[in-house]
Order: structure tokens, then C-alpha cells, then sequence
């Protein structure tokens, strides 16, 4: 896990809307004053009709988002993560989802990849507020090539979608040519003792690491990347469930209302007996700090998700 290519998601981002505005003007990207952020300066050259800068309002931004989906447009907006899910949530509910209309917000940074920008900026709790919206569907690719395909995903699929992802390279999993649609989980390591169930890539890598250390203690794991929160692969999930004797939800965000509640009443309603674990946030504010002191403050490590299977598969 040492020599892994880096590769930044936010890179196959702008790349992949860019290429879409191209050949269809109707792609139009918002901002609200993040460019250097989200590095979409590049879309703005190339296509400045296509390009609206609202400013410091986010909220306002998806009023025009919707606008602009209302006339027929297919609109991208992008916003640090906690912005795009605690400022904005009344005006996404309302003005996009609630009218059946067709916007794509991107919150950037999401849990302790905020880092720096400390516990006002740390959203953990984006994805119980977005997972009660009816007909969402909620991404996080977990790679350079995944986020290409699901970002074309969103563009091709009519009706709103959250897409969440960190702005610092992460490890590539994938390779060009991989195929990825919405609802459609990928086993990246099968195991037959346990499989770890994760969302996003700063959990779906600690779980690759986490699974090594456990192979060394003759603990066989699995990693399954669940890529779409909603909606869940559940037949993924339940086949998992029934393989193995124990399940690990892993996410950079609070496990009530996640992932971790998601997989946990998928479970309870199939009457699964499997055992199972969730590793996340749990009920805490984020803080200052950089990315590695956050994720061992959190317990969003290998280390903790070793010691969580150990416990499970001996218990």
C-alpha cells in the first residue's frame, strides 16, 4: 500500500464536466467562490457561458441551479461539503428535489478531510441529512476513474444527486475502463471471515490496510466499496452478510443516519444473524488538525478497524 498512484478526485471532476460541456451546452457549472478549490477555472476559460460564479451564497446558488434545471439545463454546483449539505439543505430539499428537478451538488471535503478548515467546515453529518431526501441518490467514487464514470452517471440520469469527495489525491483502485453505475457496489477483496463495508476512499484504503494486517493474524477480510449510499446495493451487502460471519460499515461521517444506519437496518429487516460493527463518527463535533491526527482522533484508522474485526470474529 505504500507505492500506490495518487490521483486527485476533484481533478476527474472538472475533467469529466468539461469534456461533457464540450459536446452538450446545456452542462452548466456553478460556483460559490471556490474555484481555486474545486480548480474548475479551467471549465470557466473554456466554456464561460456555461459558468456562473454567485458569489459567498450557496444557498442562492442552488436557487439558480434549480432555475437553470427548470429551463433544461444540467447543472453541477459545487461547494465545500458542510455548505453544501447544512446551508443549503431547505433550498436542495425544496427548490430541487421536492420539483422533481435535475441538479447535481458537490460537496467537497467531507468529515476530517476538512482538515485544516476545522469543526464549522467538518461536515460528518451530510449524509443523514441527505439520505432522508426522497429519490436522492448520494455518491461518493472512491478513486480518479470512478468519479469520471459516476460524474458522467449524473449527468445522463435525470433527477438530483449528492456527490461527495476530498480535494487531496487519494490512491487509484480503479483502472480506465472500469465500468460504475449508481446502486452498484465493488468488491475490491473477497473474505471469508469478515468483510468491511466502506464508503468513500479514506475508508475504503484503511480497510485494503486493515485487511492486510488482519491476513498476517490468519483473520481473512473482505473489502466491499460501496460506492452509492443510495441507492445501497443491498444484494451486495446481504451477499457479503450471508458469506461471512461478521460485517464492519466504515465511513468519514457519523454512523447514525450513514452508512452505518443504512447497512444496520438492511440487516435487521432481512434478519440477517451475522454480527456487525460500525465504524464512523459517533456523535462528535470535528476540530482542527491535519488529516491523519483527525482520523486517529476519530478512530477512522486500520488500526481501529483491526481491532474492531479481532473483536467480532473471536466474540
Amino acid at each position: 500500500m505504500g507505492n500506490e498512484e495518487l490521483k486527485e478526485i476533484r481533478a476527474a471532476y472538472v475533467e469529466t464536466v468539461t469534456a461533457l460541456a464540450e459536446k452538450n451546452k446545456d452542462i452548466v457549472v456553478l460556483e460559490a467562490d471556490l474555484m481555486n478549490c474545486t480548480n474548475t477555472g479551467s471549465f470557466k476559460k473554456a466554456y464561460p457561458g456555461q459558468f456562473v460564479n454567485v458569489g459567498i451564497a450557496e444557498a442562492n446558488m442552488v436557487g439558480v441551479a434549480a432555475g437553470l434545471s427548470a429551463v433544461g439545463k444540467i447543472p453541477f454546483a459545487a461547494t465545500f461539503g458542510c455548505f453544501a449539505s447544512r446551508r443549503v439543505f431547505d433550498q436542495f430539499f425544496i427548490s430541487a428535489n421536492y420539483a422533481r428537478l435535475n441538479v447535481k451538488l458537490v460537496g467537497m471535503d467531507p468529515g476530517v478531510t476538512a482538515a485544516m478548515n476545522g469543526g464549522t467546515h467538518m461536515p460528518f453529518e451530510d449524509l443523514a441529512l441527505m439520505r432522508v431526501i426522497p429519490r436522492l441518490v448520494i455518491v461518493e467514487p472512491s478513486d480518479y476513474y470512478s468519479a469520471a464514470v459516476l460524474v458522467k452517471e449524473a449527468a445522463a440520469s435525470y433527477g438530483c444527486v449528492y456527490i461527495r469527495f476530498p480535494r487531496k489525491p487519494v490512491p487509484v483502485l480503479y483502472a480506465a475502463g472500469d465500468t460504475f453505475k449508481f446502486g452498484e457496489a465493488k468488491l475490491l477483496k473477497e473474505g471469508k471471515d469478515l468483510c468491511f463495508v466502506c464508503l468513500g476512499s479514506l475508508m475504503v484504503n484503511e480497510a485494503l490496510k486493515a485487511r492486510e494486517a488482519l491476513a498476517a493474524g490468519g483473520i481473512d477480510a473482505g473489502v466491499l466499496d460501496v460506492l452509492t449510499l443510495k441507492p445501497l446495493d443491498e444484494e451486495a451487502v446481504l451477499g457479503q452478510a450471508a458469506k461471512t460471519k461478521a460485517l464492519i460499515s466504515c465511513e468519514n461521517a457519523q454512523i447514525a443516519g450513514g452508512l452505518g444506519s443504512a447497512v444496520a437496518e438492511l440487516l435487521a429487516e432481512h434478519g440477517c444473524g451475522c454480527k456487525f460493527a460500525r465504524i464512523g463518527i459517533r456523535d462528535e463535533f470535528g476540530e482542527v488538525g491535519t488529516q491523519d491526527y483527525l482520523a486517529r482522533r476519530f478512530g477512522l484508522t486500520a488500526d481501529k478497524l483491526v481491532e474492531k474485526a479481532k473483536t467480532l470474529v473471536k466474540a
